[in-house]
């Protein structure tokens, strides 16, 4: 593999004329041509100076070559590139003038060579950068326009001499690569101060994956951090400046704050991304993305589960490849409910208000200037809505709030909870967001070339979409609808029926009458739009119904889904067969960033190459994987696995002094779980036929599994039931009495609350991801593709996304993906198979050791589903897929299509 940094340089045709350093001419060590191919190739200062830097140690066949900056107080370097030195330590290893051979150099402003390192006088060991192996030094100081910048080090393993020819050689390459650094300094660092750029940092949800900016809220204060539920602008809220300046002095902040706001930056002002180089036809009309829900992190809680996260993933991955898209929903005051569990083990919810002032949101401002808002008449009155504005990396998310001057109080209330209230409270909603979010978006001045509806929620958009076409290019509703619906992408996402909202014609003529007026159509018309059988006037309407009449292109969300999806609306389609229903396929997939753990994250950086996030949709960049040593995969997994056992045991008992109950059960509850277990995971919403009770078919087989000395096997689940879902709270209710059951009151942990942080600490930490739905209504699921990344394995029914995903050896199966026409017979051979799978394949295979403890088997299984499934199950994938197959095409850019007609 290629050194970071390194390889596109080489693919370019840059070769080394010489076969060691002290043979070769100075002037050939860097030529000012070769720092501008280099600065070409990353159009970034800090990308530039890791490429030079890169190229230097392998033209001095060195084994580390690193780049120190001097901080603005002049007083001490910070380390902003390296090749050989770990990676974590760029812009967190911070050193003053008079320390180390670096400072050495810094404060001279001359040469240091050294042969053997650690005798030097000024020699300073820095354990975090893993300099232990190094023998010699050679430092030289970067000056430009006569101002000391930094200072240029290589350093080797053997104990070398330099000579002087070496040395002029350096200190010549550091005279070109000096203006790099300077750039560095004056354009991307040190330009506001440390309290500034935290709030810059703060602001934008870049963040909250971008793990050295969500390290630094987390250093200010971790408790507070912890209390507050992350959200850094709460955090800085509560601390003064001094306080801040202080904190940041005790932890050595600056340096990583300069580090973390320059990196953003780049991040932002890119314009070499995959989206530029293939969907510029979206630069000046974005893709618009419609959601009920965005679960972007735990401390914006307008989410409730996996439709919201997909959402959220969807945006990043479209800001991670550059492509334009602007995300529509609502904001919800009191979000989703808060769950807690009484003492018989029943969930009871609770709603709490959100803080406008905590959440990072400004204004929207329109194209004259002034806060955006919404009005849309209805036949009992007008619902009016103010639009705030997230920044979601490169991406914009606009979300609505009911919650204004001028609307009743019973309007006012509308956005105040997801998915609450009857049928009139819900289409209301669902007027707001697709015609309120399509109003909300020519007020800013952005005409979209794509309208993708993520469910049917928001499909009034399409509506008054075809009512701005009609205004704007004269046409009949007959003429307009064509027009729009070619522009329209629409993604079903579940085959239960309770998944399609449906709503009676006077719901529909009291919030649609004024639109349907401006259309031109007839209430039996506009009814017909969402009918199945549109002469049937006893049908209701069904906002599926209307999202595939009028969507050009349409999708489900895994290849079984696509099937079921198929089957269910041939109806809509008379004359076709199943199969050729216009109902194609684009496999969820989650955001890598988001999920993966920074322990895994670093192993890939050693192993996968550091540029190996911006490919990892890309199925060759996750082969490397197999060259893992066993044991360090196996022991960074371990480390997870020991952070959410601790997280379990610490809402255990939280959870059990909240319901009062005995010191005793605290002191129990905090020594449950053994990191020597099995660790089985299970956290989704509690529906019933997600099954999160089939592990309870055989209570006594089960007993026996959790209670074997030799090989024990431990549960942690998490998850919510709809409030109005009773038979969901029982089977809810069933798991969570497990704590207090004798036989398995150590093996059965319940985390209350699940949220975004629940699913993270979860899905990093398992052994196994159990998920047995009844097959087919599990459409894709993704939290089981979170688990892949992290080197968890997949036990699951032959549904959704593992359907097209198990090969035999990445995961386990229950049984064969057959299914019966009895339901009781389905359950009974799917709890079965669960049993004999856990017996005979995950649990022998788990506990089978070597010599060295380490379970060989399952580690190369481990390795198999991350090389086999870590490209396929990702959103970068996913998104590149929309905008190649829907986004392109529905935006007139594609440059061949030879499809068959008729």
């Amino acid at each position: 593999m290629a050194q970071p940094g390194v390889g596109a340089q080489e693919n370019e045709g840059l070769q080394d004329p010489i076969s060691a350093p002290n043979t070769r001419h100075s002037s050939f060590v860097l030529t000012l041509e070769e720092i501008g191919n280099l600065a070409a190739e990353g159009g970034k200062p800090a990308e530039t100076l890791m490429n030079v830097v890169a190229l230097i140690g392998k033209r001095f066949k060195t084994d580390v070559c690193s780049a120190y900056l001097l901080e603005p107080d002049r007083a001490n370097l910070i380390l902003a590139a390296t090749v050989g030195l770990r990676q974590q330590c760029v812009g967190t290893l911070r050193m003053a003038l008079n320390e180390g051979l670096a400072g050495l150099v810094a404060e001279q402003v001359q040469p240091i060579a050294v042969q053997q390192a650690r005798n030097h006088p000024r020699f300073k060991y820095f354990c975090e950068a893993g300099e232990e192996a190094y023998q010699s030094f050679l430092g030289v100081p970067l000056i430009d326009s006569g101002v000391l910048q930094g200072v240029l080090v290589v350093q080797t393993l053997d104990a070398r001499a330099f000579t002087d020819e070496e040395i002029k050689m350096l200190s010549e390459a550091a005279v070109q690569l000096a203006p790099v650094v300077s750039e560095a300094r004056t354009l991307d660092r040190f330009v506001a101060p440390l309290q500034e750029r935290l709030w810059s940092l703060a602001r934008n949800l870049w963040w909250s994956w971008d793990n050295d900016s969500t390290s630094l809220f987390h250093d200010l204060d971790p408790l507070r951090w912890r209390q507050l539920n992350h959200n850094p602008i709460a955090l800085l809220s509560e601390l003064p400046l001094a306080t801040l300046e202080k904190r940041a002095q005790e932890v050595v902040l600056h340096g990583r704050v300069n580090y973390a706001f320059r990196r953003k930056r780049e991040y932002l002002d890119a314009d070499r991304t995959w989206g530029a180089r293939h969907a510029g036809i979206l630069r000046p009309r974005p893709v618009a993305y419609f959601s009920a829900e965005f679960g972007l992190h735990e401390s914006l809680p307008v989410y409730s589960g996996g439709l919201g996260v997909l959402a959220g993933d969807h945006i990043k991955s479209a800001s991670d490849l550059g492509l334009p898209l602007v995300g529509i929903g609502l904001f919800y005051g009191q979000g989703y409910f808060r769950q807690r569990l009484d003492k018989s083990g029943w969930q009871q919810e609770e709603y709490l208000q959100t803080d406008v002032g905590h959440m990072p949101m400004e204004p929207a401002i329109g194209a004259k200037g002034e806060p955006v808002t919404v009005q849309i008449e209805t036949r009992s009155g007008a619902i009016r809505a103010k639009v705030w504005r997230l920044k979601v990396g490169r991406c914009a998310l606009l979300l609505l709030d009911s919650n204004v001057e001028g609307n009743t109080p019973e309007d006012r209330e509308l956005t105040s909870r997801l998915y609450g209230g009857d049928s009139r409270f819900r289409i209301r909603q669902e007027v707001l967001l697709g015609v309120g979010g399509f109003r909300a978006l020519k007020a800013m001045g952005i005409t979209p070339s794509v309208l993708h509806l993520n469910e049917g929620h928001s499909g009034f958009a399409v509506l008054e979409a075809i009512r701005n076409r009609m205004e704007e290019e004269g046409l009949d509703f007959n003429l307009a609808v064509p027009r729009v619906s070619r522009e329209v992408v629409f993604t079903t996402h579940t085959p239960v029926p309770a998944g399609h909202d449906r709503f009676d014609a006077g719901l529909i003529e009291e919030h649609l009458g004024p639109l349907r007026d401006s259309l031109g159509i007839s209430h039996e018309w506009l009814m017909s739009l969402g009918r199945e059988n549109p002469n049937n006037p006893n049908e209701t309407f069904c906002m599926t119904v209307l999202g595939l009449k009028l969507a050009r292109r349409a999708n489900a969300v895994s290849a079984l889904h696509g099937e079921v999806s198929r089957a269910m609306w041939t109806s809509l389609f008379p004359g076709r067969s199943e199969e050729s229903v216009p109902i194609r396929h684009i496999t969820n997939g989650v955001h890598v960033p988001t999920w993966l753990a920074p322990q895994m994250y670093r192993l890939y950086d050693r192993h996968l190459g550091t540029n190996w996030a911006e490919h990892s949709g890309e199925a060759q960049i996750w082969e490397g994987i197999e060259n893992v040593d066993d044991a360090e995969l196996w022991e960074t997994h371990l480390s997870l696995k020991n952070r959410l056992l601790e997280f379990a045991r610490m809402r255990a008992v939280e959870q059990s002094e909240r319901r009062g109950e005995s010191a005793k059960t605290l002191q129990s509850l905090g020594k449950v779980l053994s990191p020597d277990a099995l660790t089985i995971g299970f956290a989704r919403r509690f529906a019933t036929y997600k099954r999160a009770n089939l592990i309870l078919a055989d209570i006594e087989m089960l007993a026996s599994m959790v209670n074997d000395p030799k090989r024990p096997v431990q549960f942690v689940f998490a998850g919510k039931a709809h409030p109005h879902d009773t038979p969901g709270k029982q089977v809810l209710q069933q798991i969570a009495e497990l704590m207090r059951n004798k036989r398995f009151a150590n093996k059965f942990v319940f985390i209350e609350d699940y949220d975004i942080n629940v699913g993270r600490l979860l899905v990093q930490g398992v052994d196994v991801w159990l998920n047995n739905p009844r097959r087919p209504l599990e459409a894709s699921g993704t939290s089981g593709q979170k688990v892949v990344l992290n080197g968890g394995l997949n036990l699951s029914v032959l549904d959704g996304w593992w359907a097209e995903a198990y090969d035999g050896l990445n995961g386990f199966a229950i049984g064969t993906g057959r299914t019966h026409t009895n339901m009781d017979v389905h359950d009974k051979r799917d709890g079965e198979n669960l049993y004999r799978v856990l017996r005979e394949e995950v649990i022998p295979l788990f506990y089978q050791r070597d010599r060295d403890g380490l379970p060989r088997g399952w580690i190369k299984r481990m390795k198999r589903t991350i090389r086999t499934l870590g490209w396929r199950f990702n959103a970068n994938r996913m998104v590149m897929d929309y905008t190649l197959k829907c986004y392109i095409p529905a935006a007139g850019g594609a440059s061949s299509d030879m499809r068959a007609s008729g």
